[in-house]
């Protein structure tokens, strides 16, 4: 239900890492979605990229998932919209409020966009610039998705201190665009925020009770993964990263960067809800010099070189020129199995497929890209004994195909496309860890992908029958 192989995929069309656990479908698009793009978003893109490197030969969002089936991908392939993506086609990076004349622009993205296949409009309002779009911007590219059977997926504004006040935007959003919501790896963020979890629940319960279409997923870890650039207050990020950089640089714009990490909680500050630079590990470097720190909390990195922790984060960002890939270790155990058993709660990594081989092995995912789904059938479903196995297969399956409106999918029934997994319920497990997250898990034996077999006896046969999924709206050409 969130996969961020947008990239991997281009360079590795297997999808190993999640076809060994089972998983037939990838479901893309947070925030950001890989189309629509223009020179400007294309000219971004290609500075961003870190060790994968590719030319972006698409310009809309079904253009590029057309693009990924005929490179070939052993899983079928989907996307959400990216409200990111299309404010910034219109709107650029900026902190502003689209006029009138915008807005319709906008729209018409979404339009044209739902009408070629997009599953619906997602939001990550936790980030710069998607944190400077409003609730009515929101309901408004919402309204239209709707027209197109869409769905809107949301990592909210908040999942920490206002994690309640987030869950009722998206309630908002989903009442008044008479859209579905389902929120991304929903948690409470921050210790002090932990014990909130039950009226976060709550909250989502009372609006299913009154109708409305709310659901969530989540992933079976502690830590989450955001960019390091997520401890920079939203001011500091307008323009975008270069801008940035031009403001860590100026020491009047760096100090009161410094000021703001360190003691604002007005925005979502994830240096804030890790509670300690001991909880923040850092995992993905752009530059070669800097990749041996990879795998390194950021406390033990500002002891070795003799700084303050939060120092030490802005020289790194401005050193790497990248956003640097982070694990924050911000929600609790306690919370995962909670929602676990939630019958309305799904599951996704929010990671891009690896392999532990080639580029990949130039930085470190978090383990939920290896583990994720194996890791719920082995610890929670088989040691803990959370829910039945059937009702995990369901969240796996039925679930999350039904929430998506996909197509003759997760079920096994006659006529429906075959995809289908063959397991072991007494040994799938997880193997990644955050030392060591390039391990397989175990426990898969086959895998087949519309009918074609991908994974045979636990080694991938090269197959590549994936397709490009579309939303329910599409309009056939």
């Amino acid at each position: 239900m969130l996969s961020w192989s947008t990239e991997s995929l281009l360079v590795d069309g297997r999808g190993q890492s999640e076809v060994r656990q089972g998983v037939t479908t990838q479901i893309m698009g947070e925030g950001w979605s890989w189309g629509p793009v223009n020179p400007a978003i294309k000219k971004r893109m290609k500075a961003e990229q870190t060790d994968i490197k590719y030319e972006i030969e698409w310009s809309t969002l079904s253009d590029y998932l057309h693009f990924l089936q005929r490179t070939g991908v052993s899983q079928n392939v989907a996307s959400y919209l990216g409200a990111t993506t299309v404010r910034e086609y219109v709107l650029g990076l900026e902190n502003k409020k689209p006029s009138a004349a915008e807005l319709e622009r906008m729209c018409q993205l979404v339009d044209r966009e739902m009408r070629d296949g997009a599953l619906g409009i997602a939001t990550a309002l936790e980030y710069s610039p998607a944190y400077y779009a409003d609730t009515e911007e929101l309901i408004a590219l919402c309204k239209v998705a709707a027209r197109h059977q869409g769905k809107y997926i949301t990592h909210m504004r908040s999942e920490g201190d206002r994690l309640l006040e987030g869950i009722d935007e998206a309630i908002r959003i989903s009442r008044e665009a008479k859209i579905p919501a389902e929120i991304y790896h929903f948690k409470a963020a921050g210790k002090s925020n932990w014990k909130k979890m039950d009226a976060a629940v709550a909250r989502v319960e009372a609006a299913r009770r009154e109708g409305l279409a709310i659901t969530a997923n989540m992933y079976c870890y502690t830590a989450g993964a955001a960019p390091l650039t997520a401890c920079i207050p939203p001011w500091a990020m307008e323009g975008g990263e270069i801008a940035m950089r031009h403001r860590l640089r100026d020491p009047d714009s760096r100090k009161r960067i410094l000021a703001d990490i360190r003691h604002k909680t007005d925005w979502p500050n994830f240096y804030h809800n890790a509670g300690s630079p001991e909880n923040i590990l850092l995992i993905g470097f752009k530059q070669e010099s800097l990749k041996p720190l990879q795998g390194k909390s950021l406390a033990l990195i500002a002891r070795q070189r003799g700084k303050d922790p939060v120092e030490t984060l802005l020289d790194l960002l401005v050193e790497d020129q990248s956003s640097i890939g982070t694990a924050y270790f911000i929600t609790a155990e306690e919370n995962i199995r909670k929602l676990v058993p939630l019958p309305w709660v799904s599951f996704g990594c929010d990671e891009a497929a690896q392999a532990p081989e080639g580029v990949f092995l130039k930085s470190i995912p978090h383990p939920r890209a290896y583990g994720n789904f194996a890791r719920l059938l082995g610890r929670y479903v088989r040691e803990e004994k959370l829910l039945s196995l059937e009702k995990a297969i369901r969240k796996l399956t039925h679930l999350p195909a039904t929430n998506l409106g996909l197509d003759h999918r997760g079920l096994l029934h006659e006529g429906y496309f075959a995809d289908v997994v063959v397991f072991d319920p007494k040994t799938i497990a997880d193997r990644a860890t955050y030392e060591k997250p390039h391990q397989y898990a175990v426990g898969v034996r086959d895998v087949f992908v519309n009918g074609v077999q991908v994974l045979k006896d636990g080694e991938h046969t090269g197959a590549k029958p994936g397709r490009a999924l579309w939303g329910p709206g599409k309009v056939e050409q």
